[in-house]
């Protein structure tokens, strides 16, 4: 089995695409990126060098994603998302001189397995969004998401918990969380979502 690109997709000699992938219309995957099985990259997506992801992930239409991000399995990046990688941006330096490089250090967004980040949202790097966390359309992550976490605004903040299908959960007058899809009883225990064992 191989993966599948389209003519004007722009990939790298250098990257390594696992079986099952399809790359679409004029995206762009640099250098020792390595996706994992079954990811699909939309239309003019950005995947920069040494980017790391997992299997089934889905890079929607025109995001960009900046090195060194490393996402786990089946994460979703929906479209015109952006994840950083300078905390203090700058073309040049003081003297004037143009920014090579040499001159600063990448640092970047780290994605746990099954989250999402909505369409047009920021990650500002450094930070790590947790396992099936869900990040609003438009939102700037400014800070790391817990897992399970919905997040919202700019900044974004936390505004609730979702299950692993992205359905809200519903708070109960015991201030536990369900699942209305599957019943399951959720608590919350020192900020970390944890499934009650029945």
């Amino acid at each position: 089995m191989s993966y599948r690109a389209v003519e004007s997709a722009e990939i790298s000699p250098e990257a390594t695409i696992g079986d099952g992938s399809s790359l679409w219309h004029l995206c762009q995957v640099r250098e020792d990126a390595v996706l994992g099985q079954n990811c699909v990259i939309g239309r003019g997506a950005y995947i920069g060098s040494g980017v790391q992801m997992g299997d089934n992930c889905k890079v929607q239409n025109h995001a960009l994603v900046y090195e060194p991000a490393v996402l786990g399995d089946g994460v979703f990046i929906g479209p015109a998302v952006v994840l950083t990688n300078d905390t203090y941006p700058r073309a040049v330096n003081p003297d004037g001189s143009l920014k090579s490089a040499s001159d600063w250090e990448a640092v970047g967004v780290t994605i746990g397995d099954g989250a999402a980040i909505g369409a047009r949202s920021v990650c500002v790097a450094p930070v790590r969004i947790g396992a099936w966390a869900l990040v609003a359309a438009g939102s700037v992550v400014t800070r790391d998401v817990p897992a399970h976490a919905l997040v919202a605004g700019v900044p974004a903040r936390q505004i609730g918990w979702v299950s692993r299908t992205g359905t809200r959960l519903e708070e109960q007058p015991d201030g536990s969380l369900v699942d209305t899809g599957t019943g399951a009883v959720h608590d919350v225990i020192d900020g970390q979502l944890k499934e009650r064992e029945e």
